[in-house]
């Protein structure tokens, strides 16, 4: 990763935080964002004019009553930073959020915005297996994966340029993990292991005992990255 999309283990700065009910980012992926909401435009707002860092967290269940205000968040999210923008007249944005690392959210501090911002602490990835256990296991998610999405009209040329691009095992776990249709409290606990020798096995259990959602809109998307959510 180059300077610029890197983050010191020493990182030490309030970051601005973008909570959602229904995405978990991850490290090493390309998220486009439509902001629309008067609180998430000043953030884009003020972190172009800035930093251009942004921390995506996930809302807790039950959210839905203080959506508004300050929903509770889980502790582990993921950092990003705006690699393009696009501001549209009426003040709305798009946006294109690259995910930069894994960070815990310590506390959050006020800052006078509409929207919230917390100090945070880098997470790293640990317990990386051995050579010969993490050639295993690459080749166990390409067929599991590949099982798992078989069907036509699904994306299966780019999660098969996914394996050939020999990504960091940790990487591709996490790439696979954003991208498929996995239950969202589940991304969010892959999002919460550190450890990537348990990481991994955990993605291929989940795979393996759950069959791959059938309903319109549920698959893998047809591009990657996905097209824009909105806030």
């Amino acid at each position: 990763m180059s300077d610029e999309l890197s983050i010191p283990d020493d990182f030490d700065s309030d970051v601005r935080l973008f909570p959602l009910p229904n995405v978990v980012f991850f490290p090493q992926v390309m998220l486009p964002l439509h902001i629309f909401e008067p609180r998430y435009r000043e953030m884009a707002a003020d972190a172009l004019a800035g930093d251009h860092l942004v921390a995506m967290a996930l809302l807790k269940p039950g959210w839905e009553p203080e959506y508004e205000g300050r929903p509770g968040i889980h502790a582990v999210a993921c950092l990003g930073k705006i690699v393009a923008d696009q501001r549209l007249e009426d003040g709305r944005y798009n946006i294109l959020l690259r995910g930069l690392s894994r960070i815990r959210i310590v506390e959050e501090v006020a800052s006078g915005t509409l929207y919230r911002n917390a100090r945070v602490q880098v997470l790293k990835d640990t317990s990386a297996p051995a050579p010969k256990r993490a050639a295993e296991l690459r080749q166990d998610l390409e067929r599991v994966v590949t099982a798992w999405l078989a069907s036509p009209g699904l994306a299966e040329d780019q999660i098969a340029r996914l394996f050939e691009n020999k990504l960091p095992l940790g990487a591709l776990c996490d790439i696979l993990s954003f991208a498929l249709p996995l239950d969202v409290e589940f991304k969010q606990e892959l999002l919460q292991e550190l450890r990537i020798e348990h990481r991994v096995p955990r993605l291929l259990a989940y795979l393996e005992a759950n069959p791959r959602p059938a309903e319109e809109g549920h698959g893998m998307p047809h591009t990657f990255p996905p097209a824009f959510s909105s806030n």
